[in-house]
């Protein structure tokens, strides 16, 4: 099998050669001291992935990614960054950027994650295969239920959310869709937009929550140069972005007042304005909006504008809890083992009776997505020809507990463990918390992402546990001798 090739970008003659020499057994490695030299060579061969650093020379290695990005086969990116620089790291994830590593570095770490951005590529690759051939299927076969497939299940709440979903999508209607974490909500946007009629790469997704205000107005209506402090070029926003599409804004419930004032402007005249700017510019946008609060109370406090609430709420779709549609779980289940056993390179092994019935009588706080974790534990933690209740998460044998506090066993999180978590002298609620999520973490190789989903809660629940015992020395301090 041929090797992927991998371009490595440093100004430093000395790391170039040394990541070269580092990775050459398992990567075609090429080199590039800056900018120029690094697009040439990604202009004239064919990449597969690019490790650059952040600082080159005097310029930007960000400036590289936005160039490399617009190639017609970019490759995976991955930064290198000095720890000081964490947070430009992640504004480069948001570019574009797969994942960045923290100097001075680990090579097996960079190995590893390189091997992991090599295999998700693949897994794109192969999905957008995948989807290509459905798609000729359907044509073929005169299937009508493009964007619903993914709405998995037959229990009444689920058939009245399909037809809701394929009466409403062929309008220009604002669509408004509430419901608890979890529950599916994404995927109705989805749904709603493949059934459109607009073109099927103008899906665009905005978590409000995960950005500040001054960055949420810059992200929807983008800025022009000089408009504020650190705003060097000109920037697109996603409105704009989106123009003859779909924008999909997550989380609408947490935007700010002044937002709230310029989104009911584009909903109600089409145009929006970049900071810095008072020219008006056309939009042509299908607006769909998720939250897991409900609105009408957050107006009812005035948290949230009554005449941005009527725009917005043109169609309310409800999602049912898991709860709510309990006949679905086995058939969710179903999907996912397909789905993570082929991404785990397994066979597809049926659950045994036991844990059938452990899903079925489990409350599920989580709804679906804390299934789908389930699910992804138990093909991970499978080694026989059934998935059995030890394979699940701990916390599925009990009734009140929740995920993120569940002490898992030593062979479901790490093996070798020295001791498991029951055996413990004193038992702290809070030092066994975050020994769990340590656990994860290190099962994780520190990728918060997949921690969080192994933990089953969301990444913004594990960074704000994480920051809560940052500031909590006592806690740590009973760390010290794990």
């Amino acid at each position: 099998m041929t090797a992927a090739t991998l371009l490595i970008v440093d100004d430093e003659k000395s790391t170039r050669d040394g990541l070269r020499m580092a990775l050459e057994d398992h990567f075609d490695c090429y080199v590039a001291a800056d900018i120029k030299e690094a697009m040439g060579l990604l202009r004239s061969e064919p990449v597969d992935l690019l490790l650059t650093d952040l600082r080159l020379a005097g310029d930007s290695g960000m400036d590289l990614l936005d160039q490399a990005l617009t190639l017609p086969h970019p490759p995976v990116a991955v930064m290198m960054t000095a720890y000081g620089s964490v947070d430009t790291a992640v504004e480069a994830m948001r570019r574009g950027a797969w994942n960045f590593v923290t100097k001075p570095l680990n090579l097996d770490e960079v190995e590893l994650l390189l091997k992991r951005a090599l295999r998700s590529r693949s897994l794109e690759k192969n999905n957008v295969r995948l989807e290509y051939e459905v798609q000729n299927l359907r044509q073929k076969s005169g299937s009508s239920k493009h964007g619903l497939e993914s709405l998995i299940g037959k229990s009444p709440a689920m058939r009245k959310i399909g037809d809701l979903v394929s009466q409403v999508a062929p309008t220009r209607a604002t669509v408004l869709i509430e419901g608890e974490s979890g529950t599916g909500k994404e995927l109705v946007a989805h749904a709603i937009h493949q059934l459109s009629g607009r073109p099927t790469d103008k899906l665009l997704v905005v978590n409000c929550a995960a950005l500040s205000p001054q960055l949420l107005e810059s992200e929807l209506f983008g800025h022009e140069k000089g408009s504020f402090t650190g705003a060097t070029q000109k920037r697109i926003g996603r409105f704009e972005q989106a123009d003859g599409g779909t924008l999909f804004l997550d989380e609408i419930g947490e935007i700010d007042q002044a937002t709230q004032v310029k989104l009911l402007r584009v909903l109600s005249e089409r145009t929006i304005e970049r900071v810095g700017s008072n020219q008006p510019v056309k939009v042509d946008v299908r607006v769909i909006t998720a939250t897991n609060k409900n609105l009408r109370d957050l107006v009812s406090k005035g948290e949230f504008r009554e005449d941005l609430f009527f725009r917005l709420n043109v169609v309310r779709i409800l999602m049912p809890t898991l709860k709510d549609r309990s006949e679905d779980i086995i058939l969710l289940s179903q999907a996912f083992l397909r789905e993570f056993s082929l991404e785990n390179n397994k066979e597809i092994k049926p659950l045994s009776d036991h844990a059938l019935a452990q899903l079925r009588s489990y409350r599920w706080p989580g709804n679906v997505r804390e299934l789908r974790t389930t699910i992804e534990h138990g093909v991970v933690m499978s080694n026989g020809p059934v998935i059995e209740t030890h394979h699940l998460p701990y916390f599925l044998g009990t009734t009140d507990a929740s995920p993120i506090i569940a002490p898992p066993s030593a062979s479901q999180i790490e093996g070798n463990e020295e001791n498991s978590l029951a055996s413990e002298g004193e038992f702290n609620l809070h030092v066994l918390e975050l020994r769990t999520i340590q656990r994860a973490l290190r099962h994780t190789h520190n990728n918060r992402t997949d921690a969080a989903r192994l933990l089953g809660i969301s990444r913004r629940t594990l960074q704000r546990k994480l920051k809560e015992f940052q500031n909590a020395p006592a806690q740590n301090d009973a760390l010290k001798t794990e």
